[in-house]
């Protein structure tokens, strides 16, 4: 059975930094783009951030380009988002996503048709 997990969330005061992780099981992880995404309450689900198959490409969404990086570790079915110079508007649950492909525009950057999603970790941000 597929399944991701995520972990790392946490509270942190603003321009801080934390390292999200998401384990995958039951699916061949290199074979498939990883993404991160997140919703804060009352809000839509936002892209944050995309990486291909084999790490050599990674896309991001405008809000957090240079302040977020992806990455994947397919020997241990691993990935992560660093996130540095946290924002209290970053506050939200944190989810990763598997899919077949990435998309990327200004605003937004994620899998296309997403497969498999996680079931989150929660990330607040205090002023």
């Amino acid at each position: 059975q597929a399944q991701l997990v995520e972990s790392g969330g946490d509270s942190v005061q603003s321009g801080g930094s934390l390292r999200l992780s998401c384990a995958a099981s039951g699916f061949s992880f290199s074979s498939y783009a990883m993404s991160w995404v997140r919703q804060a309450p009352g809000k839509e689900r936002e892209g944050l951030s995309c990486i291909t198959q084999s790490g050599g490409m990674s896309y991001y969404a405008g809000l957090v380009k240079g302040r977020f990086t992806i990455s994947r570790e397919n020997s241990k079915n691993t990935l992560y988002l660093q996130m540095n110079s946290l924002k209290p508007e970053d506050t939200a649950m944190y989810y990763c996503a598997a899919g077949p492909g990435c998309y990327s525009n200004v605003s937004s950057a994620g899998v296309v048709s997403p497969k498999y999603l996680g079931q989150g970790t929660q990330v607040t941000v205090s002023s």
